[in-house]
């Protein structure tokens, strides 16, 4: 494999905080930090923000959580930024909570975000939405109890006792493209038009280089060659780490073998800006992939071409 890894950082990437994990048994200190802690509530798989057109995270201090309608809502240690403590909160869907602000689902707006603040909420966004998954043991069944800040669930049965941590679900990412076309397929759930690159989860007994050739080859029926690493994104949506990586395309001919996309085509540049198709939203690596190929080309820039695109995913999708 060639490594072929950016330094450019991705949306959602880099959180900005010390994890600081030795804290997360401590108790007095976590009392002291909560007391001067700022909570970053999650409703619904949604994000505090200020304002969607210019959306910043909104922090809540302790004492507003009871006006907001958020006492009582489990926390999560994030981490320190400086001598400040952050907190993910996790808001019952059946809750109606009151904050300032408004409750963004970050696919959205995540592009929007100063990238800092965007990879704070995404972090916010998996923690929660992981202890909402992790009640019962997987195990044998049986209630759970938090431990470790929020960093682990503890099965509470006698009889099993099991430790749960949260993980994430590797899935590959592929841009399959020559010079002249790249390959962008669609799912029938999504909006009219969109097309974006392909991608799947990683199966046991796989390396990541055997996964982006087994996807491309079971959603499109094409042949990869020259597959190589670009970069990484977290995925909170709800627990996917998305591994980028482009390909050569063997073979041209395509055949949804396992009908998982509803269409999948070859598309030049003329026809991405031409607007044949709408495109991934700027806050995923698809559309990273897509701009490194698209940019490829001396004197082209999606950045730039898109100004004027209809094909521009819409702020919201």
């Amino acid at each position: 494999m060639t490594a072929r890894a950016s330094h450019r950082r991705n949306f959602l990437a880099g959180t900005p905080l010390d994890r600081v994990g030795e804290r997360r048994g401590d108790a007095r200190w976590l009392a002291a930090a909560r007391a001067e802690g700022r909570f970053l509530p999650v409703w619904k798989g949604r994000n505090l923000v200020e304002s969607r057109d210019r959306p910043r995270p909104v922090g809540v201090r302790a004492e507003q959580l009871g006006d907001a309608g958020l006492a009582g809502c489990p926390d999560i240690l994030l981490g320190v930024s400086g001598n400040q403590a952050w907190f993910a909160l996790a808001v019952p869907a059946e809750a109606s909570p009151s904050p300032a602000g408004e409750f963004c689902d970050l696919r959205g707006i995540g592009h929007l975000l100063d990238p800092d603040e965007g990879a704070l909420l995404a972090f916010a966004r998996a923690m929660v939405l992981w202890d909402e998954r992790h009640t019962y043991c997987g195990r044998c069944g049986g209630a759970t109890s938090v431990s470790e800040a929020g960093h682990a669930r503890d099965c509470t049965s006698r009889t099993c006792g099991a430790r749960h941590f949260p993980r994430v679900d590797p899935a590959i990412i592929v841009l399959v493209a020559d010079e002249e076309r790249c390959l962008l397929g669609r799912q029938a759930a999504w909006p009219e038009g969109r097309y974006s690159t392909l991608a799947g989860f990683v199966e046991p007994g796989e390396s990541l280089e055997d996964a982006v050739a087994r996807e491309v080859y079971e959603e499109a029926g094409v042949g990869t060659t020259d597959i190589s690493y670009q970069s990484s994104q977290p995925w909170p949506f709800p627990s996917s780490l998305m591994l980028g990586y482009r390909a050569r395309p063997a073979t041209y001919d395509i055949d949804r073998r396992d009908s998982e996309l509803d269409d999948a085509r070859w598309f030049s540049r003329a026809e991405i800006v031409g607007g044949a198709c709408l495109l991934p939203p700027p806050v995923s690596i698809a559309w990273r992939l897509i701009e490194d190929w698209f940019d490829s080309e001396p004197g082209r820039r999606l950045a730039t071409e898109a100004d004027a695109g209809p094909w521009l995913p819409r702020r919201d999708s």
